[in-house]
């Protein structure tokens, strides 16, 4: 079971990564925010920049991204505490609003094609839902009593697949669950450990909740409400126990709502675990671990550990994502590196064709002279396909894109975003500074020629060259200050000799 690590690299990438998945199993996006205040969609098939969205008045680094569910907006959140509404496909900035904190998590309401309510989890505060389009602001309840102060680094929410309720974890260990819409307490679960929820995801397709605590325990959860209206089935739970107190019903409602499942941890070493998620099928649980460098553990649902992917030493795990379809694994480094993980598959052709046979070397092949005539045999297939009236001349539409239900997590996938065109960018000055380097030809003992310093320096050079930029002449100088002090010193060891 071997893995492989790839990267994405001429970016200083900070925050934020997710995959996208829209109507085809081929078409993946997967985005990243940079510490230069763009966000970067890739394209993971031909692992090109597919588009770039940036804010010519915003230089800081970007703390997070999220997509609307499908993939016609993205919602990225700045370290000067703002919050920018993009659209993927033209590109343009929808709507911009400025909040009060750092946001740390944004999630965009999935239950719209084009939505403007947000959920933001702030630094030392409760979330909020917020509306970027009138720039309303409301604060969530975290807890039953007012015992809970918002003292918290990061007081986790998360909408479930439809959007109709929030999922809010806090320090005391309860997972509250909010009717949005009325700002009320609908149900709660107390946890037995009672140690701070650090983070809160939903599975794909919204079947079980992930729950990551201060006392290195993952926990997951099934969802025990129907996945359409959960909010009537909690308002029916609560008119059915009318003989409670208000929060012993709350706890009745919740314990009706949520059960636990699994549990994972690692008992010897004790690790605390950052970015869990789920696999697209909800099989799998992946997590990072925090103090160990780079890697990053896999459970399957049972609780038994599978795999451990190690990554370098020294690049600590910012942030992880699971490739919708296939079994790849994504992960950011401190470093701003994006490396992928996948599994290093043999080439076995023989597996498709149990007749072809692997050659050890290059042998002559001798074609028999009846080897490519019709047979007999075959011919009374050729005559079933004339009489069937095929047309060979039909052009075959490959703009049509048939709904793949299992691959796809929206209902109505006729609005999802099934295609980004790649833009071409021209190069940064440092990119072109480094191509002008390789193509001017080295001395034998890996320094330029003086003719092509002095090319470059005094600007001999054709129309259609570019004119070098000063870090260029800089490091040329430098570069031919050290060929003349080797070659002083090769000259004084020869005449000492």
């Amino acid at each position: 079971e071997g893995e492989e690590a790839g990267g994405m690299d001429g970016w200083e990438v900070n925050q934020g990564i997710m995959f996208f998945l829209p109507k085809l199993l081929y078409v993946v996006e997967i985005s990243a925010g940079c510490s230069n205040g763009s966000c970067v969609i890739w394209d993971f098939q031909t692992r090109v920049i597919a588009k770039e969205l940036k804010d010519e008045d915003c230089t800081a680094v970007i703390t997070s991204i999220g997509w609307s569910k499908y993939g016609h907006r993205i919602l990225v959140s700045t370290a000067d505490k703002r919050l920018i509404l993009w659209d993927v496909a033209t590109g343009e900035k929808i709507a911009q609003t400025t909040i009060k904190l750092i946001s740390l998590h944004t999630q965009l309401h999935p239950g719209s094609c084009s939505p403007s309510l947000c959920l933001v989890n702030f630094i030392y505060s409760a979330p909020f839902l917020i509306d970027l389009n009138t720039g309303k602001s409301t604060v969530l309840p975290i807890s039953v009593s007012e015992c809970v102060k918002d003292s918290a680094s990061q007081i986790p929410s998360s909408f479930n697949i439809h959007g109709d309720l929030v999922y809010v974890g806090n320090p005391k260990g309860e997972i509250l669950i909010i009717d949005h819409h009325r700002i009320q307490l609908r149900a709660v679960l107390y946890s037995a450990s009672g140690t701070m929820i650090k983070n809160i995801v939903f599975s794909w397709n919204g079947m079980y909740l992930l729950t990551n605590s201060s006392d290195g325990t993952i926990r997951v959860y099934e969802n025990k409400l129907p996945l359409k209206n959960g909010l009537k089935a909690l308002c029916k739970m609560g008119e059915m126990l009318t003989d409670l107190g208000a929060i012993e019903k709350l706890k009745a409602i919740g314990t009706k709502s949520l059960g636990l499942c699994y549990e994972f941890h690692d008992p010897v070493a004790r690790n605390h675990w950052k970015a869990p998620c789920f696999s697209r099928n909800g099989e799998w649980i992946i997590g990072g671990s925090i103090g160990e460098g780079h890697k990053i553990h896999i459970w399957d649902r049972d609780g038994r550990i599978v795999k451990i992917l190690r990554g370098p030493p020294k690049e600590g795990l910012v942030s992880v994502a699971w490739h919708p379809v296939h079994p790849i694994i994504v992960s950011l480094s401190m470093i701003g590196l994006v490396y992928i993980w996948a599994k290093d598959y043999a080439e076995k052709w023989s597996a498709f064709y149990p007749d072809f046979k692997e050659l050890d070397y290059i042998e002559e092949y001798v074609e028999r002279e009846d080897e490519f005539d019709i047979m007999r045999e075959v011919l009374p297939e050729i005559r079933k396909v004339e009489e069937s009236g095929f047309n060979h001349d039909e052009e075959v539409d490959i703009i049509t894109m048939e709904n793949e239900s299992m691959l796809s997590d929206s209902e109505t996938s006729e609005e999802e975003l099934c295609f980004l065109q790649s833009v071409p960018r021209p190069d940064t000055p440092e990119q072109q500074d480094r191509n002008d380097l390789n193509q001017i030809e080295g001395t034998d003992d890996g320094h330029y020629s003086a003719a092509d310093v002095t090319k470059l320096m005094t600007g001999t050079r054709s129309k259609r060259e570019r004119k070098p930029t000063e870090k260029l002449l800089k490091l040329l100088g430098e570069t031919a200050a050290k060929t003349a002090r080797r070659r002083i010193y090769q000259y004084k060891s020869a005449f000492s000799v």
